[in-house]
């Protein structure tokens, strides 16, 4: 399961760097600069939890003794990959809805709050495994 969260990690933080270099190049030529800032906030969210996913396997797996299987870290690493789908994604598609015939920012708007709110469960959860568990050395 460590391996999985860890590549899960790497691989958001390698798109989140792509996205990244995307968003300073090429689109600024392409939207206005709100929908620019609208963009950056999404790959910042994506980093930030790409980082969160390695740790988060880093620390599985130093303390794989003392946690065992525990579902906490699962629910964690889901929290966060959920939230990266629906909170960055939910940013991405608004910065291109521009391009699109159909005003579909209705229906995504309401989507980012919940990616949010994945986030805080996804630090939730880890924080409750290591409460739990006082892993301390």
């Amino acid at each position: 399961m460590h391996r999985k969260i860890l590549l899960w990690g790497l691989i958001l933080a390698l798109l989140s760097v792509v996205l990244g270099a995307f968003g300073a190049h090429a689109l600024k030529n392409l939207v206005p600069a709100e929908k620019v800032a609208i963009f950056e906030t999404g790959v910042r969210y994506q980093f930030m939890h790409a980082l969160a996913l390695v740790a988060l396997s880093l620390y599985a797996g130093q303390n794989s003794d003392a946690l065992g299987n525990h579902k906490g870290i699962g629910w964690a690493s889901n929290f966060y990959l959920v939230g990266v789908l629906l909170f960055s994604g939910s940013l991405y598609l608004l910065t291109f809805q521009p391009f699109c015939s159909f005003d579909y920012s209705k229906i995504i708007g309401p989507i980012t709050p919940l990616g949010g709110l994945c986030f805080i469960l996804g630090w939730a959860s880890w924080a409750r495994v290591a409460w739990l568990h006082k892993v301390d050395k």
